[in-house]
């Protein structure tokens, strides 16, 4: 025990003296001092530099993070402003032209639309208990857009122009030639209009409109315009191509026009309307 003391003692004693040694060798020899102290420094400054290098890097990350995000919002905002504005432009032009309808009318919102086939259709939020019933027209600001076909209390299904079931008597502007509107089913982005005699002069950019033959559409109400025309070898008639001025992929509100001509004359009507 007494042996293990004095072993501790002389660690103790030498441990001292080399501490009191290395205090006066730097006390009295500065540029040793400053030596080291540069040295510290420069092992200290790398450190320090590799560090910060990493903490602006986590914190690019982050802020990057952030402005992604931050755009994500702002597009987001910048797209619902755009609708909202697209939306009131509808909505004003919506309000405009049912001051310009003539007709007792009911304004409805498509909730679903089916044109992807031969009998494309819409689905609007009105129904009989708004008033509205079969074969009642349906526009938009722009023109026709199709009839209604299927009613229940709170829904109705239309039948757009874009269907080879609609048929339509149409007047082409301004030399009055009447004809048949319809959809080959061919082309969505044009309708045909047939029996118009070659005697009346047709030319692109014309305006065709309901003529006001039919059961269910007043006369006057824009369809679309001319786009081209053809003679069909041995036919009286010209084959005319138009281009429909209600795009059936942007419509969102339409009028219903709750009119109903005399039943007499629905009995005696054409079946094509």
């Amino acid at each position: 025990m007494l042996k293990s003391w004095e072993r501790l003692g002389d660690i103790v004693i030498f441990a001292t003296m080399m501490v009191i040694s290395v205090t006066l060798l730097l006390a009295r020899n500065e540029p040793m001092v400053r030596g080291l102290r540069a040295a510290a420094l420069e092992l200290s400054g790398g450190v320090e530099s590799t560090f910060a290098v990493g903490g602006r890097f986590l914190n690019a990350l982050s802020e990057n993070e952030r402005l992604r995000q931050e755009n994500i919002n702002l597009s987001g905002e910048l797209a619902r402003a755009r609708g909202a504005l697209l939306e009131n432009g509808r909505l004003r032009a919506m309000l405009g032209y049912a001051d310009s309808l003539g007709s007792r009318r009911v304004a409805a919102r498509i909730v679903y639309k089916d044109i992807t086939r031969e009998r494309n259709t819409f689905t609007i939020d009105k129904g009989s208990l708004d008033g509205v019933a079969t074969d009642m027209a349906v526009v938009e600001p722009r023109g026709v857009v199709g009839r209604v076909t299927l009613v229940s209390p709170r829904y109705s299904q239309v039948m757009t122009y874009q269907n080879t079931d609609f048929f339509l008597p149409v007047r082409i502007h301004p030399h009055l030639g009447d004809g048949i509107l319809r959809w080959s089913g061919d082309r969505r982005d044009l309708l045909e209009v047939d029996h118009v005699m070659k005697t009346a002069p047709v030319d692109s950019g014309q305006l065709v409109v309901t003529s006001g033959y039919s059961s269910i559409f007043p006369p006057g109400i824009p369809i679309g315009t001319v786009e081209s025309h053809e003679s069909p070898p041995g036919q009286p008639s010209w084959r005319i191509f138009v281009r429909p001025l209600a795009s059936l992929g942007d419509v969102e509100h339409v009028f219903v026009l709750t009119d109903r001509p005399d039943p007499e004359r629905i009995q005696a009507r054409d079946p094509r309307r």
